[in-house]
């Protein structure tokens, strides 16, 4: 019987990889954009209406985001002062 090796990634104590929260709220908030676009899209809707308003969900969703991000981010570097 063979066994599953253990690496630094999956053994005691993984390895974590580095957050990257901007990169991931865009990803996430492309992927709602897109799926504001498919149902737009599938239930009838004008596409250029559609899309005007996957676009701005995307836009509005990551800029709030990004926003609440930098604002962590500075409450943090205020704190270690």
């Amino acid at each position: 019987m063979r066994r599953i090796a253990v690496t630094s990634t999956n053994g005691r104590g993984p390895v974590r990889r580095r957050p990257r929260p901007y990169r991931d709220s865009l990803l996430i908030y492309g992927a709602f954009g897109l799926i504001v676009i498919v149902i737009g899209v599938a239930t009838g809707g004008e596409v250029l209406q559609v899309v005007i308003a996957g676009v701005a969900a995307f836009l509005l969703a990551t800029g709030l985001q990004w926003r609440a991000l930098r604002r962590r981010e500075r409450e943090r570097e205020q704190e270690q002062r």
